[in-house]
């Protein structure tokens, strides 16, 4: 099998949406699935992961060729609110335009159950639900002591840490953040992730202004310390995973803290309906001061709920969520092959038919 797996705007797009993207190319180097990056039509499937103008072009052309179509779900007019410069503009246009450009798949995969429901509104192609899981092999080693201490102090963070992953945008939570930790005064928060208001010339064009005063005016014990070289130092530093996101697909930095033993404290949302409060992770609608606070104060609590939620985290390793992403390509491409099989065999018998 050769896929085509393209990634419009792979060069700018970090972020979960790219290391998901990373996760389904070790998916198929595991499984020994010859792939290209580039859109080509000589492929068993075209798998398309950002539907900008390009995808769309090759999505078109590759249905008029037979090659069945699988996009990634990941985008939705949700998403783009809260985030950039522009995006809330961008936002209001995004759900026809995505509509029409999930049409032209044979198939959607979407990374939650809750994405699910939301591309349903948009376009009655068959959906499957598949996670974008982790590599647990990203994480490995986030409980070394020396990493820990290297980044507590690096960033003079004092346990227990209050921490998040992730852009520094409103969208993940970025104003609920900075306030919660305004009303923790004793406790150190530390949220690791781009768009910091040391960033480079890309970082501050998309940054918005609302981001960059909620950052600059925050208290001393909330810190920002931009992009990280070694992602485990943030998982090793911190002791209570802070995830206040408004709107997600799924979260992939939340299931690779949960893989650390980070007892989670999330905001209540559709997407986190397999999470049990109390169970593997504590939940808020809006004060989460309460739920931080019970962590905080309680090594055995933390050690509890973060048990609790690593054992879940691995039902979205890539081990565990691969053999749907394959199984599905497959489907798809035996469908194509009968399908052609079927005309092939329709025009072969017109054509054996008598005239009168």
């Amino acid at each position: 099998m050769l896929v085509s797996h393209y990634f419009e705007w792979e060069r700018f797009i970090t972020g979960g949406h790219a290391e998901s993207v990373r996760n389904q190319r070790t998916i198929m180097d595991r499984a020994g699935i010859e792939y290209t990056t580039s859109p080509i039509l000589d492929a068993d499937l075209l798998h398309l992961n950002n539907m900008g103008p390009r995808s769309v072009y090759y999505a078109r052309r590759a249905r008029r060729a037979g090659v069945p179509v699988l996009v990634h779900g990941h985008q939705t007019a949700a998403d783009l609110r809260g985030s950039f410069r522009g995006f809330d503009a961008l936002a209001a246009v995004a759900e026809p335009y995505l509509s029409r450009a999930y049409s032209l798949a044979d198939h959607i995969v979407c990374p939650s159950e809750h994405n699910r429901e939301v591309l349903s509104s948009y376009t009655d192609v068959p959906k499957t639900v598949i996670s974008n899981g982790f590599d647990p092999a990203r994480v490995e080693g986030a409980d070394d002591d020396a990493l820990r201490a290297e980044y507590r102090d690096r960033y003079d963070l004092d346990p227990p840490v209050v921490f998040m992953v992730g852009h520094v945008i409103e969208r993940k939570g970025l104003s609920t953040f900075v306030e919660t930790a305004r009303r923790m005064p004793d406790v150190d928060f530390a949220w690791f992730g781009y768009l910091n208001p040391g960033g480079g010339s890309v970082d501050r064009l998309l940054r918005s202004s609302e981001a960059t005063r909620l950052v600059n005016e925050a208290p001393d014990n909330c810190t920002f310390t931009g992009y990280v070289e070694d992602i485990r130092g943030a998982f090793a530093a911190g002791d209570v995973f802070f995830w206040p996101s408004k709107n997600e697909n799924e979260g992939m930095a939340l299931l690779e803290a949960m893989a650390c033993g980070k007892p989670p404290v999330i905001r209540d949302i559709p997407t986190y309906e397999w999470l049990e409060d109390g169970t593997q992770c504590l939940k808020s609608d809006a004060d989460f001061t309460d739920p931080l606070r019970q962590l905080c104060d309680s090594p055995g609590e933390r050690e509890r709920l973060g048990a609790a939620a690593a054992e879940k985290a691995e039902e979205f390793t890539l081990d565990a969520v691969g053999d749907e992403l394959v199984a599905l390509y497959e489907e798809l491409r035996k469908r194509a092959h009968d399908e052609a099989s079927g005309c092939s065999a329709a025009r072969g018998q017109q054509s054996q038919e008598p005239r009168i």
